[in-house]
C-alpha cells in the first residue's frame, strides 16, 4: 500500500476544503436562484459535492491521514461576496452562474496539480480523476445554461 506524503495530505485536504466550500456555495445559489432548473442544478450539484467529499474523507482515512472538517475562510468570503453580488444584482442567475464557473475552473486546475504527483495511490488518482472528469463535464452544461439565459 502505498503512502501520503505530508505534502498530498495537505493538497487532498485543500481539496477536500474547496469541495466543502462548493457544496455551500452551491446550496447558496440554490436559495438565490430565481430559475427552477438552475435551482435543481445547484442543489444537485451541492449533493454531488456532499459525496465527493465522503468520497475524499475516506480515501485520506484509508492512507491513515488525518482530513479538515470544514470549510475554509476563504471560502466563506467568498460565500459572502456572492451574497453581496446577487443582492446588488437582483440575485441575477447568470451572475451566479459566471461565479459557478470560476469556481468549477479553479476545481478542475486544482485537481489536476494533484493529479500531478508521481506518488499518489492508484486508488486516490482514480477518484480524483473521476471528480474532475464529473467537474467538467458539468462545466460544460452550466455553460450551455449560460447561453440559455
Amino acid at each position: 500500500m502505498s503512502t501520503y506524503s505530508e505534502e498530498i495530505q495537505t493538497k487532498l485536504n485543500n481539496i477536500l476544503e474547496k469541495t466543502y466550500d462548493a457544496e455551500k456555495g452551491f446550496k447558496k445559489a440554490a436559495e438565490h436562484a430565481k430559475s427552477t432548473d438552475l435551482k435543481t442544478f445547484f442543489k444537485r450539484k451541492a449533493d454531488e459535492r456532499y459525496s465527493f467529499g465522503h468520497d475524499l474523507k475516506t480515501e485520506i482515512v484509508r492512507y491513515g491521514q488525518d482530513f479538515e472538517k470544514g470549510g475554509s475562510t476563504a471560502g466563506a468570503m467568498h460565500r459572502s461576496w456572492m451574497d453581496v453580488k446577487a443582492w446588488f444584482s437582483a440575485d441575477n442567475d447568470e451572475a451566479m452562474l459566471e461565479e459557478a464557473i470560476t469556481g468549477e475552473k479553479a476545481a478542475i486546475d486544482e485537481y489536476k496539480e494533484v493529479l500531478k504527483e508521481v506518488s499518489l495511490p492508484t486508488s486516490t488518482t482514480t477518484l480524483l480523476t473521476q471528480q474532475m472528469n464529473k467537474i467538467s463535464t458539468d462545466l460544460n452544461n452550466i455553460k450551455r445554461v449560460e447561453d440559455a439565459l
